[in-house]
C-alpha cells in the first residue's frame, strides 16, 4: 500500500536532529483525553519526563485494548524513545493524547504520541517499539490486524533499528543509582520509567537547555535485571548532556538531553 503521509528524506541531517513526523490528516489516529495530575509534576508544576513516559506507555496499552489488538500483541519493549518538549505542560491542564503509527515493519513499529494541553503546553514523542515472543524474548511477527490498521499512517519505507547515540562510556567513575522494587517490571527488568526518573534527576541542572524547546532521547541496549546495580555517568558536551546507565561498565542504556530540532 502506498502511503500519502511518507516523510520527506533528510539523509543529510543526523537522525537525532530530525524533526518528528507531523500529525497525519487522515488514517487511524487513537484519540483520548486525560486530566493532568499532581503526581507527575516537577518543581515548576510542569509535567516531568518520567510522567511523560508513563503517559506514553499507558496510552499504548489503551490504544491496543481499545482496538482489540492487545490479546494478539501483548508483549512489547521500547528500544528508543524521543521526547520533544515544545512548550512545557503546566498544572492544571486537560490533556489530549493522539497516537498513531509513523513507521511499520513486520516485527516493530514507530509510534508517535502528541500531547496537547488546553493551556498551551505541547509535547511530541516517538517510540521504537519491538514486538516480542513471550517465551523466547526475541522479536516476533506482529498480527495481521495490527499491521493493516497501522499501515494507514505509516511511512512508505519500513523503519530499521540503528542507534542514534554512540558516545563511548567516559573513563570517570560512575555514581551508583539506587533501585527500588517498584523500579522493576514483572519480568524482573528495570522499567523504562525508572530510567526516565534518573534522566530527570541528572538533567535538572541544565536550565540553559530546558529553558527553550528541548529533546530527550533514551535508547535501551540490554536489560538491567534484579540483583544488578546501575552506575550513572554524565558528560556535558557540545551536543548536550549525555547520560549513560552501566552495569560493571557495560552500557545498558544511553540518554541525551539536547536542543529540539
Amino acid at each position: 500500500m502506498t502511503n500519502p503521509f511518507a516523510r520527506v528524506s533528510r539523509a543529510a541531517q543526523p537522525a537525532v536532529d530530525q524533526p518528528l513526523s507531523p500529525l497525519p490528516p487522515a488514517g487511524h489516529i487513537f484519540d483520548l483525553t486525560r486530566r493532568l495530575t499532581p503526581t507527575d509534576l516537577d518543581g515548576d508544576d510542569c509535567l516531568r519526563p518520567d510522567g511523560i513516559a508513563r503517559h506514553l506507555h499507558e496510552t499504548g496499552i489503551e490504544h491496543l485494548a481499545g482496538k482489540h489488538l492487545l490479546a494478539e500483541n501483548p508483549h512489547w519493549t521500547v528500544r528508543r524513545t524521543v521526547v520533544d518538549i515544545v512548550e512545557p505542560i503546566a498544572y492544571p491542564a486537560q490533556l489530549r493524547l493522539r497516537r498513531w503509527c509513523s513507521g511499520l515493519a513486520s516485527m516493530w513499529s514507530s509510534m508517535r504520541l502528541r500531547i496537547d494541553a488546553d493551556n498551551g503546553g505541547l509535547v511530541e514523542t516517538e517510540g521504537f517499539w519491538v514486538h516480542l515472543n513471550p517465551d523466547t524474548g526475541n522479536p516476533a511477527r506482529i498480527s495481521d490486524r495490527y499491521l493493516q490498521l497501522m499501515a494507514t499512517t505509516a511511512a512508505a519505507d519500513p523503519p530499521a533499528w540503528r542507534p542514534w547515540l554512540r558516545a563511548p562510556l567516559p573513563a570517570s567513575i560512575g555514581e551508583r543509582f539506587p533501585l527500588r522494587r517498584t523500579d522493576f517490571d514483572p519480568g524482573g527488568r528495570v522499567a523504562a520509567t525508572a530510567y526516565w526518573a534518573a534522566i530527570h534527576e541528572y538533567t535538572t541542572g541544565a536550565s540553559d537547555l530546558t529553558a527553550r524547546p528541548h529533546r530527550y532521547v533514551l535508547e535501551s541496549h540490554k536489560p538491567v535485571r534484579t540483583g544488578e546495580h546501575i552506575d550513572v555517568y554524565t558528560d556535558r558536551g557540545r551536543d548536550g548532556l549525555t547520560v549513560w546507565f552501566a552495569v560493571d561498565r557495560d552500557v545498558r542504556a544511553l540518554a541525551q538531553l539536547r536542543r529540539a530540532p
